[in-house]
């Protein structure tokens, strides 16, 4: 590995720099980069300002092709630029998935006209996107998907159910796979849309997390009529399309939020227990000793990353391995933290409790990170299988046609 920027992306860094310097607050130490929650109006309208502001200073869709609105400039400056932001305080999330996810499935599979009407107001941050996969009765299965499309003339029938969907309630347009097919094994009876979420016959509803926050969703389809220009790669070819999605979509999620080693470690230095500072306790020196080990071992890990893209190189399934480690972690270090502040730790208001509230938002939000982007089970059997070499899980379903498999009704 090669840990030291080459003179292009050192001139890159710098130039990020200084926009940031310029643009944005600096982060507290201790504390997210994200400026407030983002389901508030304030937020929303925050989060378009700022696209806007990258968009006009090249900063946005750094990666994509300058003939839709992008610098065209390689991988490796798109993780500097990411690195460098994550100092600053910026209202980002509202358009991670759309210009992570949405917008390169389009530039893969829409027409040229699709691509200059949609890509350029999305690095600009005039539209947001957002990304109808899951289904209730799928859960971590996204082959089992139920919602259907029948086609009528030159249009599609849409009518089914989606969950967890992210931004659904503020976003102009979204990807859809849906199953065209059940007479087909269910890998193969896939088909996949883009749409605009103003639609007739769509319903958003809001789904209460216990952190307070509303950033997912239930979406209903009831006769959503989608015309068949809007249809992403072929009838019955939707597995296909979705790989691409989940490919960005793996690589985007990356390494958890704060809090971290360097967090627990500043709580921990200050924390008295009965028995004296919490830094000469055995046990807490010993769990300190395990995240620190695994943060540099997620260093090292991203490093390769970023060394791959340097030359070039698109990163591997290995990827998945960063998401399954730092997931856990990020969940185990906001616990310990809540117990490190004892009877305080039942504290949420961000003004009462020490460093804002940061393990209380991360326990609340960590049960969620560890399903978002693909579910510890799903990436350990992504790294056992592709990454490790060993054999495929058994799948008996797999030249069953979708509508005999059996259901919890049967």
């Amino acid at each position: 590995m090669d840990f030291t920027d080459t003179p292009e992306e050192a001139a890159f860094r710098a130039k990020a720099r200084d926009f940031l310097s310029a643009n944005a607050a600096a982060k507290k130490s201790g504390s997210s980069n994200l400026a407030t929650g983002w389901n508030k109006d304030e937020a929303l309208a925050a989060a378009r300002a700022w696209q806007a502001k990258k968009a006009a200073a090249g900063f946005a869709g750094i990666t994509m092709p300058e003939e839709y609105g992008g610098q065209g400039l390689p991988p490796i400056t798109q993780v500097i630029y990411n690195q460098e932001e994550a100092n600053y305080v910026a209202p980002r999330g509202v358009y991670e998935i759309g210009l992570g996810m949405c917008i390169p499935t389009m530039l893969a599979y829409a027409t040229e006209e699709q691509k200059q009407r949609y890509a350029p107001p999305a690095l600009r941050g005039e539209e947001i996107w957002c990304q109808l996969f899951s289904e209730p009765a799928g859960g971590s299965d996204l082959a089992g998907l139920r919602t259907r499309a029948e086609q009528d003339g030159d249009d599609w029938i849409i009518n089914g159910q989606k969950i967890w969907t992210s931004g659904a309630q503020f976003s102009d347009y979204a990807i859809l796979v849906t199953r065209s097919d059940f007479d087909v094994p269910k890998h193969k009876g896939l088909t996949f849309f883009f749409l605009s979420m103003k639609s007739p016959g769509i319903e958003v509803r809001p789904i209460k997390q216990m952190s307070g926050a509303a950033n997912f969703n239930e979406v209903y389809f009831s006769d959503v009529r989608i015309p068949d220009r809007q249809r992403l790669g072929a009838v019955g070819d939707g597995w296909k399309v979705s790989l691409t999605t989940l490919m960005n979509e793996r690589f985007a999620v990356g390494v958890a939020p704060p809090p971290d080693f360097d967090e627990i470690f500043d709580l921990v230095r200050d924390t008295e227990l009965e028995d004296g500072p919490a830094l000469d306790n055995a046990m807490v020196r010993d769990r300190l000793a395990d995240w620190y080990v695994r943060q540099q071992g997620l260093k090292n890990a991203h490093f390769r990353t970023m060394t791959a893209l340097s030359r070039g190189d698109t990163p591997g399934p290995e990827s998945s391995i960063n998401k399954v480690v730092s997931a856990f972690k990020y969940q185990e270090v906001s616990f310990f933290g809540m117990e490190m502040q004892e009877m305080l730790g039942v504290i949420t208001d961000p003004d009462i409790i020490a460093m804002d509230g940061l393990f209380q938002t991360g326990a609340l939000s960590s049960p969620g990170y560890r399903i978002a982007g693909g579910t510890d089970e799903i990436l350990r059997n992504i790294i056992a299988e592709r990454v490790l070499g060993l054999p495929q899980d058994v799948r008996v379903d797999k030249e069953v046609a979708f509508r005999d498999l059996p259901t919890g009704r049967d």
